[in-house]
């Protein structure tokens, strides 16, 4: 009952036309009857110390569901067999994928595919495009520096034009997904420009030599990131993704994707923790009275209702607005940051209702809280957005 109010909520938040509703809810049924079955297995290997994943076979077995659902390349063009769409929808998807630890993602990853449709020339467009959009293909990207944290403008990762090839020198860090991946997309700059000045992006293939991955570093939630190293690392001079010094607009528009995706997915991870709180504060006696009955309690449940609510208004409007083609910088931050402290506090206070048992191995909160503290650092620290906010703010008075 609880779950079945809370999705109400949020379509109506959505206002979906009936192809957008019978799409969601298909997501919804297949992150009920084949992402939370998984979750116990996911919780095992967690446990044991490995990396988060799905094994081969569940890996398959989810693809070829996902194939046979029809959901894949839910936000690639019609021309590569995609669905093409709205980011409204797209947002109450990965609100219902944030339920779940289960690590499974429809492909393509959202982000790097709205980068490369904005930059990608036609022959990028059939060689990277087509088979990511696809699924066929996998991709990271590599923006982050040892010595710049959450500032690109600090990047220290040079191009240098050589003869018809570039030659990259530099190290990336906190890179996801790279040793699947089949390309990536770097960010160096060309020339000696500060700030955004010559920020650029390049296709590297996967096994370029120059290319090195220098370590493996185990994160919070069972994730892994990389450290990479480019050493007079030469790529073809058609890999460049867009226009020389003018890479920080696209960075920028698949940073403001996934900040959204990130609202999304902290909206569905309360939602979870919500609903088991609720559920285990409806059983529990403590001193002769119901968990549901102290205070203490119920402000917790009205405290997630009320900033839940104001958090799926704030999605769903900068989704509208990215739809229009309207600049969401301003709204990605506030949504980066309020998000991911909502899900903090909420995720905190159902481990607590759950006392001993909430602080255990054996839930999957602990896997929500972990993954909910790594959201307040990468893309972008909340600090950061805070800064950025008050800047755009103070622009605005004279």
């Amino acid at each position: 009952e609880i779950e079945t109010q809370m999705l109400q909520a949020q379509h109506s938040a959505a206002d979906f036309d009936d192809e957008s509703r019978m799409i969601v809810d298909l997501v919804t049924k297949f992150v009920d009857q084949e992402l939370m079955p998984l979750e116990p297995g996911v919780l095992e290997r967690e446990i044991k110390g490995e990396h988060l994943h799905l094994t081969s076979d569940e890996e398959k077995t989810l693809t070829a569901k996902c194939k046979e659902l029809g959901l894949w390349a839910l936000d690639a063009p019609e021309e590569f067999g995609g669905i093409n769409l709205s980011s409204v929808t797209l947002m109450a998807i990965n609100e219902e994928i944030g339920r779940t630890v289960t690590p499974f993602t429809f492909p393509p990853d959202s982000p790097n595919l709205h980068m490369l449709m904005a930059t990608a020339t036609e022959s990028q467009r059939k060689k990277y495009l087509e088979p990511y959009a696809q699924g066929t293909a996998k991709s990271a990207i590599a923006i982050s520096e040892p010595q710049a944290g959450g500032d690109p403008t600090g990047m220290l990762t040079r191009a240098e034009k050589n003869g018809d090839q570039w030659v990259l020198n530099g190290r990336k860090i906190w890179v996801s997904r790279v040793p699947a991946a089949d390309f990536i997309v770097a960010m160096a700059r060309v020339g000696s420009g500060k700030g955004h000045e010559g920020i650029t992006a390049f296709i590297i293939d996967k096994g370029t030599k120059g290319f090195e991955i220098l370590r493996e570093i185990p994160m919070l939630a069972g994730h892994r990131t990389y450290e990479l190293a480019f050493e007079d690392c030469r790529i073809p001079a058609e890999n460049i993704l867009g226009e020389i010094g003018a890479g920080f607009a696209p960075m920028q528009l698949r940073l403001n994707i996934r900040r959204l995706q990130m609202g999304a997915w902290c909206l569905g991870m309360c939602r979870r923790a919500m609903e088991m709180m609720m559920s285990h504060a409806k059983q529990r006696t403590t001193f002769g009275a119901l968990l549901a009955d102290r205070q203490a309690i119920q402000w917790w449940v009205a405290d997630a209702a009320m900033k839940m609510h104001a958090c799926r208004l704030m999605v769903h409007d900068a989704a509208r607005k990215q739809d229009r083609g309207e600049d969401i910088r301003m709204e990605a931050s506030m949504i980066k940051v309020y998000a991911t402290e909502m899900a903090a506090e909420v995720i905190d206070h159902a481990m607590q209702t759950f006392g001993a048992m909430g602080v255990t191995k054996e839930l999957p909160l602990h896997l929500m809280a972990q993954r909910a503290r790594v959201m307040r650092v990468y893309e972008g620290p909340s600090e950061v957005h805070r800064m950025s906010i008050a800047r755009r703010l103070f622009k605005t008075v004279k």
